[in-house]
């Protein structure tokens, strides 16, 4: 507990850099694979691939959307409206990046990439499309720490979902490194390339704690929006990504044992 009151104490901003430089690591030990393995079973990384959609959408649940209307019962508005409007500006912000920003997703060579027409390789491609799964991430990871204040709970509590988000980031690495490795690029090249698509997690935790210091009543929002951001990535890329092979099974079971595990790490140990 001791410990603990000392976290509390810091800035929640160098808190948030902490757990964003978290997550980018975990994303950085799954891309390490790639020195390893030139391969994996396709069946193993569906089922990876379905761990962390529903480890994302068990946080999204009881470490976002869950806070974010417990926030709100004491306010002038409807309970149900600053975390409604928050998860809708998240997914419609996705929504907007998606189609900004040309990227390639894993499993989708046949119908090329999405976003506006330009003249990049796949390589590329594919890593912009894994920097816009893992920005999100770090948004919540940044919003959770930045509700913390000086309250131990919820400290806890961002250090569950910090901690649940580095877990699913290790098959987010794996599933870029390898690729890039099968393309003909280096071991080296993969790796460095298959970590770097987490860099932006500790830039979107450090924004996301700044934007609910700033102001206390954004928060039920942020949260929201964090949720809504992270729903959005499990709905359009990560089920489809890992149903892609026809066996949708393995990617199923995969996400219930996430959610669960999730669900667990979130309420019984905070």
């Amino acid at each position: 507990m001791r410990g603990m009151n000392t976290l509390v104490s810091l800035s929640p901003l160098l808190l948030a850099l902490g757990g964003g430089l978290f997550t980018w690591g975990m994303t950085a030990v799954g891309a390490a694979a790639v020195f390893f393995a030139r391969d994996v079973d396709r069946r193993v990384m569906d089922a990876a691939l379905g761990f962390a959609a529903g480890v994302m959408l068990a946080a999204s649940c009881f470490s976002l959307l869950l806070p974010a209307l417990a926030l709100s019962r004491d306010g002038p508005l409807p309970v149900w409206l600053p975390a409604t409007v928050g998860f809708l500006a998240g997914g419609a912000f996705l929504w907007a990046l998606d189609r900004l920003v040309p990227h390639l997703h894993l499993n989708q060579p046949a119908t090329g990439p999405e976003g506006p027409r330009v003249r990049l390789s796949s390589t590329t491609l594919l890593f912009l499309a894994l920097t816009l799964h893992n920005f999100p991430e770090g948004v919540a990871v940044g919003v959770a720490f930045g509700a913390t204040g000086q309250d131990v709970a919820s400290l806890a509590g961002a250090a569950t979902l910090t901690l649940g988000i580095g877990v699913q980031n290790l098959p987010e690495g794996l599933a870029l490194a390898l690729p890039l490795r099968r393309e003909g690029l280096s071991v080296a090249r993969a790796f460095l390339l298959g970590q770097a698509s987490g860099i932006v997690e500790p830039v979107g935790a450090v924004l996301g704690a700044a934007a609910v210091t700033i102001s206390t009543a954004l928060l039920p929002y942020a949260l929201g929006f964090a949720a809504g951001a992270m729903v959005f990535v499990v709905i359009e890329e990560l089920l489809p990504e890992a149903q892609a092979h026809g066996d949708t099974d393995l990617p199923t079971l995969g996400a219930m044992v996430g959610f669960a595990g999730m669900m667990v790490l979130d309420t019984a140990f905070v």
